[in-house]
């Protein structure tokens, strides 16, 4: 699996032994895992990546591991399944009472681990084809890129950051939002709200022109973004929408 469109796996944890085994084990099966060790990088790395599932421990050394989960569940509606001592039932109860949607004793299994996650990652993909999640959106997956609207971040199949204007960052936001369906010029320019600043519909064609410049192979034979004549144009990927 292209490691850029697997579920990001984010793993807080101040032992750099569990850090290692856990992002070789989930990385050996198809999973992208980042790790860190404190509370700091994992504010820094939520609000720079777009984070599918965090596995927090709640022992950190001079920090709560409850109000680390109480605040990342204020900025951001991603599962987090707890890493917690064996003996440690109250801070358990405590964390599925707080909303977490799992929690591993240590020692653990590595297997059992990634049994968990994916158990996890299915109820959230599940739940987000839900209508009331559709404002809680983070980011946009299509065909190895990665498009973050908290960041306004477009990252290539090869993990390479690609700077979008306003414009084009908007517009690609809205080809996301309806993925392999015709646009036409007026409704990407009513989705993307390209009106408010450029009120002609050719505003869409060298926006179109700019993106495949950044996001196609060949941009003069683009394979994304195609042109149906007459009528509009189409993302032909499919999308998969993180929350």
């Amino acid at each position: 699996m292209n490691t850029t469109t697997a579920p990001h796996i984010l793993v807080i944890d101040d032992d750099p032994s569990i850090r290692e085994l856990v992002v070789e084990y989930l990385g050996n099966n198809d999973l992208r895992v980042s790790a860190g060790g404190s509370g700091r990088e994992l504010f820094e790395l939520v609000d720079r990546e777009a984070i599918d599932l965090v596995l927090l421990d709640l022992k950190l050394p001079g920090e709560d591991g409850m109000q680390l989960a109480r605040t990342l569940r204020e900025r951001a509606a991603v599962p987090i399944i707890f890493l917690t001592g064996r003996n440690e039932e109250a801070d358990r109860v405590m964390g599925l009472e707080l909303g977490a949607d799992d929690y591993v004793t240590k020692p653990f299994s590595p297997r059992e681990l990634l049994a968990r996650v994916r158990a996890v990652l299915r109820r959230y993909q599940v739940q987000a084809t839900l209508p009331e999640r559709d404002n809680s959106r983070r980011a946009f997956r299509f065909s190895g890129w990665e498009l973050n609207l908290r960041t306004r971040r477009l990252v290539s199949p090869t993990g390479e950051s690609v700077e979008l204007s306003n414009g084009e960052f908007s517009l690609l936001g809205a080809m996301c939002r309806a993925p392999r369906r015709v646009l036409s010029r007026d409704q990407l320019l009513s989705m993307s709200r390209l009106h408010e600043a450029e009120v002609y519909d050719r505003t869409i064609d060298v926006q179109i022109r700019r993106l495949r410049l950044k996001v196609e192979v060949d941009s003069a034979n683009p394979a994304l973004i195609l042109t149906e004549r007459g009528a509009g144009y189409l993302l032909a990927s499919e999308v998969e929408t993180l929350y």
